[in-house]
């Protein structure tokens, strides 16, 4: 059973990503889509209970705010595996300029979501880190070691 969890700022290709990579095998979990922390709450706790893998899609900037993903699925037997999508924030605004609609959010969100933001860790419970890094030619990913953290948990 696989835990995902996404983080990185707005616009940094997180959708994208899942939709390349996990939308045939992993159930999508997102604010965007389920609107209200309840109703995520809900739909993660159906998830852990009935064994579905699952992918977090949604900006997750802080240790606490992964911690409640990563410390429900450590208790029902998860790996859990964690993806940073790092982006210029100048990439992520053109990107999210072309957005429309809904999918399109204020610039100042994107801001507040990188002056917020945390690395992943290893000692936060993460099983495997990658980043991600969208280019020209797709989505380019690179597996972090332990050895690699620079600041203790």
């Amino acid at each position: 059973m696989k835990a995902v969890i996404f983080c990185g700022i707005q616009a940094a290709g997180k959708s994208s990503f899942y939709r390349e990579r996990f939308f045939r095998t992993h159930v999508r979990i997102s604010l965007d889509l389920l609107r209200t922390r309840h109703r995520e709450r809900l739909f993660l706790n159906t998830c852990l209970e009935s064994g579905q893998r699952f992918v977090v899609d949604n900006t997750n900037p802080t240790r606490a705010e992964r911690a409640v993903y990563i410390a429900g699925a450590k208790a029902k037997g998860f790996s859990v595996i964690g993806y940073h999508f790092i982006s210029p924030l100048e990439e992520a605004l053109r990107r999210n300029a072309a957005r429309e609609g809904v999918e399109r959010v204020p610039d100042v969100a994107l801001r507040a979501t990188l002056a917020k933001f945390e690395q992943p860790l290893f000692g936060e419970g993460f099983d495997s880190l990658y980043e991600v890094r969208l280019g020209a030619e797709g989505f380019h990913v690179r597996e972090r070691h332990h050895m690699e953290e620079e600041h203790e948990f």
